[in-house]
């Protein structure tokens, strides 16, 4: 269990760095107006937070699973 924390940590950790980045490096903000005017923005940012709970819920289940099998 120790080792989900730790990963959940990193992966949190990565992403809030990338983020910040990515936030820094906006040259063309009306795009994002645009994107957000159109309604796109939502569906993108859906399906990112979709794929990254998909992930998640993956790592988690696998480690489990691996746990299990050591275990035995």
């Amino acid at each position: 269990m120790n080792k989900v924390k730790r990963m959940a940590g990193m992966f949190l950790f990565a992403f809030t760095a990338a983020t910040t980045q990515a936030q820094e490096t906006v040259a063309n903000p009306e795009n994002a107006d645009l994107m957000r005017s159109n309604g796109k923005l939502y569906v993108v940012v859906a399906v990112v937070v979709t794929i990254l709970i998909g992930l998640f819920f993956y790592v988690y289940s696998l480690d489990r699973k691996i746990s299990k099998l050591e275990k035995k």
